[in-house]
């Protein structure tokens, strides 16, 4: 694969286009960044092949990562941010829109800050920021209480109110894996995306980017980004959010950071529903860039101003399509979106004649 050079270290990276694209003329530029501990794979299938319909489609390994060089330093998240925008330098991108997993989102953000004018829109998935998430009394969040079970129960000394317990958990993990020990199968779900795929690689180049880089510190210190910084982001924002996912309390705080923004809850999902539910991602980023959601109201009609999660009254358990209401909760399942659909309205319909 071929390499750039960017900030002195020389950074991997996969373009997927359609050079014979139907519609012709220049494409625009898309950019999918991965989080901590992983590396492009983790947005290539399905993902770029579908959105290389649409975009010419870029996947890097950050600094570190998969096949980019381990420097010495050079990992603080404004730094990360600084190699986004010398990739876009090196490969002639002067605007793109940009996709982002977990820190991916940390780094894309601390690129817009110091060249807003350089994206065309964001979509955040599961971002944690430390400046949304500064609270004197620790909160709760969907699966907090069983995630600090399975770490107690297999005696790691975690907190899952750490707001950086995830990545401590990481470097855990990987220590287990090299020293051969048994990990639990219900430890291994809550990384197994990122250590359980490839395994011991995986593991071995992590804790290689803790122990011998200035990774570990820099990682966990301050993310760069200023509430203020982040009202001045004016361009088009999509952020999903895992019901059961830490992150979800930085979503909550964001609300009314992004007023122009859409939230959309990933339902009964956690951190890494980009790879357990890449349908319903790529269908958000669709309806997004389509400009669906901004073609309807923020706040529907007879609701409080103010801003809300949302998500899609008819969506798919199982291989199923439900539908949701307030007084039944989920019903289904039928096996086409349209019956659900048409099912929703009846429902809608009894209501109204009963009232």
């Amino acid at each position: 694969m071929p390499l750039a050079l960017v900030r002195g270290a020389r950074l991997n990276y996969l373009q997927v286009d359609e050079p014979h694209h139907p519609h012709g003329g220049p494409r625009e530029d898309l950019i999918m960044v991965h989080g901590l501990a992983a590396n492009m794979a983790f947005w290539y299938l399905p993902y770029a092949q579908a959105f290389a319909k649409r975009f010419r489609v870029t996947l890097f390994d950050l600094r570190g990562h998969g096949r980019s060089e381990l420097s010495a330093d050079g990992y603080t998240p404004q730094g990360l941010g600084q190699d986004l925008l010398g990739l876009m330098d090196a490969l002639g991108i002067r605007r793109a829109h940009l996709v982002a997993h977990s820190f991916g989102g940390v780094v894309v953000l601390n690129a817009a800050c110091l060249e807003p004018s350089r994206v065309a829109s964001l979509v955040l998935c599961d971002s944690h920021i430390s400046a949304a998430r500064s609270h004197a009394t620790p909160r709760e969040w969907g699966r907090r209480a069983y995630v600090q079970s399975v770490l107690d129960r297999h005696g790691l000394a975690l907190d899952t109110h750490d707001p950086y317990f995830g990545c401590r958990l990481l470097t855990e993990v990987a220590h287990l894996q090299l020293r051969h020990e048994h990990v639990g199968e219900d430890l291994m779900k809550l990384v197994g995306p990122i250590l359980g795929r490839h395994g011991k690689r995986s593991a071995s180049q992590w804790v290689k980017l803790m122990d011998e880089t200035t990774a570990g510190t820099e990682l966990m210190g301050d993310d760069g980004l200023a509430l203020d910084a982040l009202r001045r982001l004016l361009f088009p924002i999509l952020a999903l959010y895992g019901d059961h996912s830490q992150a979800r309390l930085t979503g909550g705080d964001l609300l009314d950071v992004w007023p122009h923004g859409e939230f959309r809850r990933v339902r009964d999902a956690g951190h890494f529903f980009p790879v357990s539910r890449p349908d319903d991602v790529m269908h958000e980023c669709e309806r997004f860039w389509r400009g669906d959601y901004a073609r309807r109201p923020i706040v529907r009609s007879g609701e409080e101003q103010r801003r809300h999660f949302r998500s899609d009254r008819v969506f798919k358990i199982d291989g199923a399509w439900h539908f949701s209401t307030r007084e039944r909760g989920h019903v289904g399942p039928y096996a086409t979106p349209d019956e659900a659909h048409e099912a929703l309205a009846r429902y809608i319909s009894d209501m109204a004649v009963t009232v």
